[in-house]
């Protein structure tokens, strides 16, 4: 499915696109919604090097919204990234004309690609569920039905936030094993998940099921999420119903939505360990077992409040590939409308913490710190159990391999503030 837009030696008229560090080369050419200031309107925008060209002033849109896009058929998506890659390409005859429609990307406000719809939240990272698993029901730490169908919830859409929005650290009941009563009050065991979040494009009719063959048709783009969570408030309330304020007060997400078509060259194999039972026909197919995975390289990066004063960037605590989790995007969008739920444009599926198998590679710092047992070093000069006040996390990612440009998906920011007062 790779085409002339995922030539490697394709340069673009954008200087700041062909970096080979670059995250947002030609080959790339992912959409988001921005604005030059808080009283503009939201316009339609796509990346270029360190660049947004304004779509609707290069006259490749009219006044459609990036939720009007997304909800396109595939095929009309991809004669719209056919039409962006040509006139950005090098020697393009649009240079004179679109060179007017570039903004810095420091002089505008990046938004949620669309008001969020619905939003569920998966489980797909199996060494996650095991280590956390272990930590909760050592004899038991993966319940039966976790090899059998991509297990979720549905999250809150309402607290779903672009990056660079803080985050304040929530009140909520806990219950501490010493205790006769629950206590309200701040959480004082504030962690992060590492996940990735798919933004549902063309919806499918309440009754019709999507099939394995179709359901890639219907995801209009990926980007970074972080699932905040209060993990004491978590422990005390997800019985017997799971998560509800633990995880509802802020779920980030970062601003640039990756297109399938721009991550094609980086499709794998989708395995499953030997032993472990074949997934039901519904959710299998040859090509989701020839290449249903994605091979994306992700990070989790803090930055104290020292590091913050100090000019430092923060540190890489965490790596992890979104080839390992166990259920495929195609699977979850099978398994979520089997039942006939009717997907809607906008809404976002989240893949569950996306850690990897070995160590340090815990997509939070639940796993990280074994429960707040063993703290994390922060650079030379600081320890997290879990998130301090002021702690910046940041989520990066990219896909690179050998004979392809790197695709990076931006960053995912947030910073914890204090709680409100009492």
């Amino acid at each position: 499915m790779t085409d002339f837009t995922h030539d490697a030696q394709a340069l673009s008229w954008v200087n700041a696109a062909n970096d080979l560090h670059s995250d947002f080369p030609l080959q790339n050419l992912p959409w988001a919604r921005f604005r030059t200031a808080p009283s503009a309107p939201w316009r339609v925008g796509v990346a270029i090097g360190d660049q947004v060209l304004d779509v609707q002033a290069a006259g490749v849109l009219g006044t459609e919204t990036l939720a009007q896009v997304m909800a396109l058929p595939a095929a009309r998506r991809r004669v719209l990234r056919h039409t962006l890659w040509r006139g950005l390409a090098h020697g393009s005859a649009e240079q004179g004309r679109w060179a007017r429609a570039l903004i810095a990307q420091t002089n505008v406000e990046l938004g949620l690609p669309c008001e969020v719809g619905d939003y569920t939240d998966f489980y797909t990272g199996i060494h996650h569920a095991r280590a956390v698993g272990k930590l909760l029901r050592p004899d038991n730490p993966l319940l039966p039905n976790y090899t059998w169908l991509p297990v979720g919830y549905h999250g809150r859409a309402s607290s779903i936030v672009a990056s660079g929005t803080a985050v304040q650290r929530p009140w909520g009941q806990t219950m501490a094993t010493s205790d006769s009563a629950p206590q309200l009050g701040p959480t004082q065991r504030l962690d992060y998940e590492l996940e990735l979040a798919a933004w549902v494009g063309p919806g499918n009719a309440l009754g019709t099921p999507v099939p394995m063959q179709h359901a890639l048709d219907h995801i209009a783009g990926i980007t970074l999420l972080n699932d905040w969570s209060a993990r004491d408030v978590q422990s005390w309330e997800y019985q017997p119903l799971g998560p509800f304020l633990s995880k509802n007060f802020a779920t980030t997400v970062s601003p640039w939505l990756v297109t399938l078509d721009a991550l094609e060259p980086f499709r794998a194999p989708h395995v499953r360990p030997p032993g472990d039972p074949a997934p039901l026909a519904y959710v299998d197919s040859a090509d989701n077992r020839a290449q249903g995975a994605w091979d994306i390289q992700l990070e989790v990066w803090i930055q104290t409040p020292a590091m913050q004063r100090a000019g430092s960037l923060g540190v890489c605590v965490s790596q992890s590939n979104w080839r390992d989790a166990y259920w495929s995007l195609a699977q979850l969008v099978a398994h979520h409308t089997v039942n006939g739920c009717n997907l809607r444009t906008g809404d976002v599926l989240g893949t569950g913490t996306l850690s990897g198998p070995g160590a340090g590679q815990g997509g939070c710092l639940m796993e990280l710190s074994q429960g707040g047992k063993q703290p994390v070093q922060i650079g030379p000069n600081a320890q997290r159990t879990f998130l301090q006040d002021g702690d910046t996390v940041t989520l990066k990612a990219y896909a690179q391999r050998d004979g392809a440009r790197r695709i990076g998906f931006g960053s995912c920011i947030g910073t914890v503030l204090a709680a409100r007062a009492a």
